[in-house]
């Protein structure tokens, strides 16, 4: 059976080839050339049998499985399997396999006619056809793919052949000319054979005369060496020397040069001493020195010290002109500055008690910047340390030891004597940098500090490097922590400060007179809530002033924030220690609990530093002196303006809403901060905030009140309430007191909302007090008077009062505008009934007291949350006064009308 080139197969079929078969197409592949493989229409003939054991390759279009069925037939082909290793395969006698060597096409056509039946024929015949079908495509595709190969594998196989016959004709020359050089070596050693034993010998007397020769001329080219100052030639041709005169140091003519010799080895080692102790020379011409006494056996202590004690004078002018650089603060000024400050944060009225006092950030008093002091340090002091210990280690420790030096632990000793000299003068240079750093206590520009600590750093990797096991760069480490942390307080009190001069500045502007659109006069302040705080663009009313004050403070902790997060730039080497970077850490199991309090240390700048030392402690600082404001106060309210202390409570209200949540998380996010170390959390922030915001409002309402109070108090004092006049209007101070409250409720209004109320009666305005309250006004005006009215009278009033609600004045008020209003109505009333209960009136005294409360009445019910209230507290104050007239005679309540809506 036969099938075309490239015919339709189906997607997926099986194959069974032989070792014969594959022999045959191979055979067949050898004598065609790519070109005609690839235009070939019929293909030869193979023999399938679908049933044999053989290689199963499944057939597809394309893609890597087609690949590796072609590779299969071909390792099948040389018989070897996967691994590549030769397959040991038994030879099939059987005539009907058809994979066998002995196949017989008649048999096995013979057996198939007479075991299948006709189906089972065509069937096989189809199989066998797919088998070729496949068996032609796979063929053609393994051309395709091994084209060039079969291109190159011809052409190498044709070179191989010139270049075989070239090589053989090669090897044939150099077989001969192998065979000629034999030869020749056999019989030059044949001629010299006599001669080689003289020859040895007298080779060796020559090499004897000329070890001679150079002993006796020893002693003058030493001579001429010292002349030349050829220090090192002079030391290597006498160590050579050495041994042999002192083996034959007992013959008069050696001990003679030996003598000689070591005459002229202390003259030359006494002029490398002088030359070591001048301290003139170069490190190298003094590492010279050095390595050559050594080799001269000086003793190897001595030099060690003296060869630090040369450095030590060299290294200390380095320190001297540092030093030099750094200028104390003049303690006068500083003084003057301070007293300065504290003069006027005194006249400004705010705390001082707590409050941190600021001196006036100073530039330094050097001439050099902080970045030029530490690369000056840098290049002369450290970069000379460097060189002292390469050279030192050179010379005493890593340097190859000969002879008796090897067995004296020489790198030991040397070793400690380093350690202790560089820990020395280290200690000192860091001195100086502390002091120097500790000058800089401006904060306007922080990056110059991190650059000039980053390189400080940097720097002292080196000598990290050059001596292991050194405490020089860990304390170096301290000190770059110690700056960080001194910055990190400077930026509070900087912080601090900033705050209180705000304050400051917003109590100016409360204080300042200025005409504007929402400028109200804030009652008993004497300020306005519009006034300018610098220029013409200065904030207005309250809440500007509020806006502003927020505004500001947060840009402050902004900018303060990416000041400090400049030490831990990842360009900033310091940078990864583990005080200033936070590993994350996740704890997975109990058995993990070991490693909590060692990453807890870590990150300490970020989580202790910068949260808590700088965020946190300023928060709670704002809180902190806002409450101060209430507690320095006095019963008058003391200096500080009711606006400021209302302002105050709104900033901290806003915090505890917003913005400690923000500054704490935008905190977290720029520095990384997990929360594995305690932390103040946010919540107690808050609850912070949010006390001394309600005990500003409470201070706000009292001192209000305690204005109020005292105009209501001098009104009723000053006043003859038995002899006056009878009343034809309202008096001033009531008129007053309604447009201070009126006032307030403005003021009030615009940093706080309005609040909610109870339902108002329709006739709230028109409310009428009566001279006693109901009960008492009907047992004291009833028909049938009699002389135990009084005590009924009293009686009844306290039974009255069991059963009306009590009155708290002085209790805490919401933070909305109305419970503002109501606290401070209830101050300023009650001190009204009190100061009444204290006076005796005339008729005319308790009408007038009737007009005053009655217009009273007209306007503050609307301020209050219950209307009630004032209805109680006013019906109070005309009963009580009532209770002291002598002669209690009410006006009409028409005539009060008329006197009210006039007045």
């Amino acid at each position: 059976m036969r099938s075309s080139a490239l015919p339709d197969c189906p997607s997926r079929t099986t194959f069974q080839v032989s070792n014969r078969q594959l022999s045959r197409l191979y055979t067949f592949l050898e004598n065609e050339t790519p070109d005609r493989l690839l235009t070939r229409k019929r293909w030869p003939e193979l023999s399938m049998d679908g049933e044999t054991d053989g290689l199963v390759v499944g057939s597809e279009d394309s893609g890597p499985d087609r690949r590796r069925r072609v590779h299969g037939m071909l390792k099948l082909y040389y018989g070897l399997n996967e691994e590549g290793q030769v397959l040991d395969q038994q030879e099939s006698l059987d005539p009907c396999d058809i994979n066998g060597p002995h196949f017989d096409p008649e048999l096995y056509l013979n057996k198939l006619r007479r075991e299948c039946s006709l189906a089972e024929l065509m069937d096989q015949e189809t199989c066998m056809v797919k088998q070729i079908r496949s068996l032609d495509s796979d063929m053609q595709t393994l051309v395709y793919e091994n084209y060039n190969k079969f291109i190159s594998a011809t052409d190498t196989i044709r070179k191989m052949k010139n270049d075989f016959k070239k090589m053989e004709d090669e090897m044939d020359r150099l077989s001969a000319n192998m065979a000629t050089i034999t030869d020749f070596s056999a019989r030059i050693s044949g001629t010299l054979q006599d001669q080689h034993t003289q020859i040895t010998k007298l080779s060796g007397v020559h090499t004897l005369l000329r070890k001679l020769q150079f002993l006796f001329e020893l002693p003058a080219r030493l001579n001429k060496c010292l002349e030349l100052q050829a220090y090192a030639q002079a030391v290597n041709s006498h160590r050579r020397a050495r041994c042999v005169l002192q083996q034959y140091s007992h013959l008069p003519s050696f001990k003679g040069i030996q003598d000689d010799c070591h005459a002229i080895m202390d003259k030359l080692a006494q002029e490398l001493r002088q030359k070591f102790r001048d301290g003139g020379s170069s490190a190298k011409d003094l590492s010279e020195c050095v390595e050559l006494l050594l080799q001269l056996d000086e003793p190897a202590e001595e030099l060690c010290d003296k060869f630090l004690s040369h450095a030590r004078s060299r290294l200390e002018s380095d320190l001297q002109g540092l030093e030099a650089e750094i200028r104390p603060y003049p303690s006068a000024p500083m003084k003057d500055a301070s007293a300065t400050r504290s003069s006027s944060t005194a006249a400004a009225g705010s705390p001082t008690e707590n409050a941190p006092k600021m001196s006036t950030l100073l530039s330094p008093t050097s001439n050099t910047d902080i970045l030029e002091f530490i690369d000056r340090g840098c290049n002369e002091f450290v970069s000379s340390l460097c060189l002292v210990i390469t050279s030192y280690q050179e010379l005493f420790i890593t340097h190859a030891q000969t002879g008796e030096l090897a067995t004296k632990n020489i790198p030991q000793m040397a070793n400690g004597k380093l350690h202790a000299f560089v820990d020395d003068l280290a200690a000192r240079y860091f001195s100086l940098v502390d002091r120097r750093i500790q000058e800089e206590k401006g904060v306007s520009d922080n990056s110059l500090l991190v650059r000039a600590l980053d390189r400080f750093h940097r720097r002292l990797q080196a000598v990290a490097k050059l001596l292991p096991g050194s405490d020089v760069p860990n304390k170096g480490t301290e000190i770059v922590m110690r700056a960080a942390t001194e910055r990190v307080k400077q930026y509070l009190s900087a912080l601090q400060s900033f705050y209180m001069d705000s304050l400051t500045d917003v109590r100016q502007a409360l204080a300042t007179p200025r005409l504007s659109m929402t400028g109200v006069s804030v009652a008993g302040g004497g300020a306005l809530l519009g006034g300018a705080v610098c220029g013409r663009d200065a904030p207005n009313s309250l809440p500007e002033l509020l806006s502003s004050l927020s505004a500001s403070i947060l840009n402050q902790i902004k900018s303060v924030l990416a000041s400090v997060h400049l030490f831990t730039a990842k360009d900033i080497t310091f940078s990864n220690k583990p005080y200033f970077k936070l590993y994350v850490l996740l704890l997975l199991s109990e058995s993990q609990l070991f490693f909590f309090d060692v990453f807890c240390s870590q990150g300490e700048f970020c989580s202790r530093g910068v949260r808590e030392s700088l965020v946190v402690s300023f928060i709670k600082f704002v809180c902190q002196s806002s409450r101060q404001f209430c507690e320095s106060a006095g019963d008058k309210g003391g200096s500080t303006p009711p606006a400021l202390l209302l302002l105050l409570s709104r900033l901290c209200l806003d915090y505890e809403t917003s913005t400690i949540s923000y500054i704490l998380t935008l905190t977290d996010e720029q520095f990384l901060v997990q929360h594995h170390s305690p932390v103040t959390p946010v919540t107690t922030l808050c609850a912070e905030a949010r006390e001394a915001a309600q005990k500003l409002l409470n201070h706000y309402v009292k001192v209000q009140g305690l204005i109020i109070s005292q105009m209501l108090r001098k009104s009723v004092e000053t006043r003859d309430w038995v002899n006056t006049i009878e009343p034809r209007n309202v008096r001033a101070v009531m008129k007053r007191v309604v447009e201070d409250t009126t006032s307030i409720d403005v003021q009030v209004g615009l940093l706080y909302e309005e609040g909610v109320r109870k339902a108002h009666s329709s006739d709230s305005s028109k409310r009428t007090f009566s001279v006693y309250s109901s009960s008492r006004q009907q047992a004291r005006y009833a028909a049938s008077y009699t002389p135990s009215a009084p005590m009924d009278t009293s009686l009844l009033s306290n039974i009255h009062k069991l059963f009306s609600e009590r009155i708290d004045i002085f209790s805490s008020v919401e933070f909305n505008k109305v419970s503002v209003m109501t606290g401070i109505i209830k101050i300023s009333l009650k001190t009204f009934l009190e100061c009444v209960r204290l006076r005796t009136f005339g008729r005319y005294g308790l009408q007038q007291i009737q007009v005053d409360c009655h217009y009273l009445q007209m306007y503050l019910w609307r301020f209050v949350s219950d209307e009630n209230l004032v209805h109680f507290l006013l019906d109070e104050i005309v009963g009580s006064s009532a209770h002291r007239c002598l002669d209690p005679a009410p006006m009409e309540q028409s005539v009060i009308e008329v006197i009210c809506e006039r007045g």
